[in-house]
C-alpha cells in the first residue's frame, strides 16, 4: 500500500505568495514590454506609487489655489485695512511694523502651538526657523522689492533686542536651575520694554519735532544774520531727518502738508517727507448728489461688487491671465461677502451700502463659528468636520448684528460712506487676519500630509517646509507693503514678528508646558536642526548690523539677494544632515549614552 505524500509549503513558497505585495514597481523595466502592463496591474507597490502621485498633485493644485485665496485677500483687503487702522491710532511706519504687523503674523503661530501644548514638538528650533526665514527672506525680499533707507537706531536697536531675546531663551533652555517662573517673566519683560522703548521713541520724536519747528519760527521771524542762517540749516536738515520716521500710515490731502506757519521753510524739501496720494475728502464725496434719492442704484451696486470678473479685465488679459481670474472668481465672491472692503483711495472709500450691510452680519457669526470650531477640534480633527456643531454660536450674533444691519440700511446713503464708516475696519482687518490664518494652517496641513506620504521626518519639515509654510502670509504681506511703498513697515514687521515668536511664542509655549508637567529639555527643544538655525539666525543678524552700517543703512537689492542666499545655505545644510551626509551640531547619541548628556 503506497502512502500519498503530504505538500508542506517552505520559504520560497512562502516567498512566491507574497510576491505582488513585496515587488518594487521599478522591477518592471526588467519585464518584456508586452508583460509590464500586467505587472503593473497586480504589483501593490505600482498601485500604491500611482495612487501616492494622484493625491499628491492634487494637493498641490489645492495648495495653489490657497495661496490665489491668500493672495488676494492680503492685496485687496488686509493691506488698506493696515494702513487705515495705523492711521487711526497715529502710529508711523517703524511703529506699525513691529506691533501691528508683527502681531497680525505671528500670533497664529502662538494660538496653534497653545492648542498642541501636550504635543512633543520642538517648539524653540521651530520658532528659530520660522524667526530665520522672516528675518531672511520676507526682510530680504522687501529690501529687493523696494530699496530704502533705513533710519540708523531704529535697525540697530531692532536686531539688538532680536540678539538679545534668541541669546536669553537659549541660555535659559540650557540653564535648568532657575525656575520656569522666573525664566518666563525675565523673557517677557525684554519683550514689554521693546514695545514701550518704541512708543516712547515715538512720542519724543514728535515731542522733538515740535521743539525744532518752534525754533525754526523764531529764527525766521529774527533778523538774517549768517549765524541764524546757519542756524537755520542746521535745524532743517535736522527736522527733515527726524520727520521721516515720524510719518503717519496715512493717505494726505494734497493741501494738508503745509497749513502751520512753520512749515514755510523748505516747502520742497518736506513735501519729500510725506506720502503725497489723493485727497481723502475728494474720494468721499465724489459720487455724493443731495438731489438724487439715497437708494439709488443700491442693487446694481450690490451686484457690482459680487462680480467675480470684470470685463474689462477679461478683455484684457491673455490665456494665462483668463486661467487665474477664473481661479480667482469663487475667491472674489467669498471675499465680497464675507469681508467688507474700506479704502481711502477708492470712490467712496469701498462703500457698498447693501454688500456692507450683508458683511455685518455673515462676518461675526462666520468667524465665532470657525472660531469655536478651531477650539472644540481636539486631536487631529480637521475644524471644518466640527464646524457644523458650532454654527449656533455664530447663529447667536444675529440678534445684534441683523438690528444694526437694519439701521444701516435706513440711515444711510449709496452714494456716500457714513461718518461710521471707519467702524467697518475692524471687520476688515479681522476678517482679513482669519483667513490669511486659515489660509497658511491649511497649506501647512496640506504639506504635512504630502510629507508623509513622501516619508519626510518631521524634524526637517519644521526646519525648513513648515518654516516657509507657516509665514506665507508674512511673506505676501510684507512684500505687498513694500511695493506699495511701505518698505519700513515691512521691514519692521521682519524684526518685529521673529521678536514676538521667539520671546512670546517660544517663551509662553514652554512655561505652559511647565504648568501641565511636561519637561522641556535642552536637547529635546533644538532637535536636528535648531542648532543650525541657532547659528544661521546669529550669522544673519550680525551680517545685517555689518552691512547697514558699512552701507550707511541703506537697503540695497545687492543685500536682500544676500539675505535670501544665507537661508537658501541653511536649507542646503539641513537636507545634507537629513540625508546623513554630514552631522549637526546636536551632540551624538551614542557619545551621549556614554559620557552623558551635556
Amino acid at each position: 500500500m503506497t502512502t500519498k505524500s503530504k505538500f508542506e509549503p517552505n520559504e520560497l513558497d512562502a516567498e512566491f505568495d507574497n510576491f505582488w505585495q513585496k515587488v518594487s514597481c521599478y522591477a518592471a523595466n526588467q519585464f518584456p514590454f508586452e508583460e509590464r502592463c500586467d505587472f503593473v496591474k497586480k504589483s501593490v507597490n505600482c498601485n500604491l506609487s500611482t495612487n501616492e502621485t494622484v493625491f499628491i498633485t492634487m494637493f498641490m493644485m489645492l495648495c495653489f489655489e490657497i495661496l490665489v485665496f491668500l493672495i488676494y485677500t492680503i492685496n485687496v483687503y488686509y493691506s488698506p485695512a493696515l494702513k487705515t487702522v495705523s492711521r487711526f491710532l497715529h502710529m508711523n511706519e517703524h511703529l506699525a511694523g513691529v506691533t501691528l504687523l508683527a502681531f497680525g503674523n505671528s500670533s497664529a503661530d502662538l494660538f496653534s502651538n497653545l492648542a498642541s501644548v501636550e504635543v512633543n514638538v520642538p517648539v524653540f528650533a521651530n520658532s528659530l526657523s520660522s524667526a530665520l526665514f522672516v528675518t531672511m527672506v520676507c526682510g530680504g525680499l522687501v529690501c529687493y522689492i523696494s530699496p530704502f533707507q533705513m533710519n540708523a537706531y531704529e535697525t540697530i536697536r531692532d536686531i539688538l533686542f532680536l540678539i538679545l531675546g534668541t541669546f536669553l531663551m537659549d541660555y535659559f533652555m540650557t540653564v535648568k536651575t532657575i525656575s520656569s517662573e522666573v525664566t518666563f517673566s525675565i523673557v517677557a519683560f525684554v519683550y514689554v520694554i521693546y514695545i514701550l522703548v518704541n512708543v516712547a521713541d515715538l512720542y519724543l520724536l514728535r515731542r522733538a519735532l515740535d521743539s525744532i519747528g518752534k525754533q525754526i519760527d523764531e529764527l525766521l521771524n529774527a533778523e538774517q544774520t549768517p549765524e541764524n542762517l546757519l542756524k537755520l540749516r542746521h535745524l532743517e536738515r535736522k527736522y527733515e531727518y527726524y520727520s521721516q520716521d515720524t510719518r503717519k500710515v496715512e493717505v494726505y490731502e494734497k493741501n494738508s502738508i503745509v497749513t502751520s506757519t512753520r512749515m514755510r521753510f523748505t516747502t520742497m524739501r518736506m513735501v519729500r517727507t510725506y506720502r503725497v496720494s489723493v485727497n481723502r475728502r475728494f474720494t468721499r464725496l465724489v459720487k455724493h448728489d443731495r438731489t438724487l434719492p439715497k437708494n439709488r442704484g443700491i442693487f446694481k451696486e450690490f451686484l457690482l461688487g459680487l462680480r467675480p470678473i470684470k470685463c474689462k479685465d477679461w478683455r484684457k488679459a491673455e490665456l494665462l491671465s483668463r486661467v487665474l481670474l477664473l481661479l480667482r472668481a469663487p475667491i472674489v465672491v467669498l471675499c465680497a461677502l464675507y469681508i467688507p472692503l474700506v479704502d481711502y483711495e477708492m470712490e467712496k472709500h469701498g462703500w457698498n451700502k447693501l454688500l456692507n450691510s450683508i458683511n455685518m452680519m455673515v462676518n461675526p457669526a462666520l468667524s465665532i463659528s470657525v472660531l469655536m470650531a478651531f477650539i472644540h477640534s481636539k486631536g487631529n480633527t480637521l475644524w471644518y468636520i466640527v464646524i457644523k456643531d458650532q454654527l449656533i454660536y455664530g447663529a447667536y450674533s444675529l440678534v445684534i448684528t441683523v438690528p444694526i444691519a437694519v439701521f444701516v440700511l435706513i440711515q444711510s446713503r449709496t452714494d456716500i460712506p457714513p461718518s461710521y464708516h471707519w467702524a467697518f475696519t475692524v471687520m476688515n482687518l479681522t476678517g482679513s487676519m482669519f483667513i490669511i490664518f486659515i489660509c497658511a494652517t491649511e497649506i501647512d496641513t496640506l504639506f504635512e500630509v504630502i510629507s508623509s506620504l513622501m516619508a519626510i521626518d518631521d524634524d526637517f519639515m519644521g526646519a525648513t517646509i513648515k518654516a516657509f509654510t507657516g509665514n506665507l502670509g508674512t511673506l505676501f504681506i510684507n512684500a505687498a507693503l513694500a511695493a506699495h511703498g511701505y518698505p519700513r513697515m515691512a521691514y519692521a514687521s521682519s524684526i518685529g514678528g521673529p521678536l514676538f515668536t521667539i520671546i512670546v511664542t517660544a517663551n509662553t509655549v514652554n512655561y505652559v508646558r511647565n504648568l501641565v508637567g511636561s519637561e522641556n529639555m535642552h536637547r529635546d527643544q533644538m532637535e536636528e536642526y535648531g542648532n543650525f538655525a541657532f547659528v544661521f539666525l546669529s550669522m544673519g543678524l550680525f551680517s545685517i548690523l555689518l552691512w547697514s552700517t558699512t552701507l550707511g543703512f541703506f537697503a540695497r537689492r545687492s543685500v536682500g539677494l544676500y539675505s535670501m542666499g544665507l537661508y537658501i545655505i541653511y536649507i542646503i545644510f539641513s537636507m545634507l544632515v537629513q540625508r546623513k551626509v554630514i552631522h549637526s551640531f546636536t551632540p551624538n547619541k551614542q557619545l551621549s549614552a556614554a559620557f552623558g548628556d551635556i
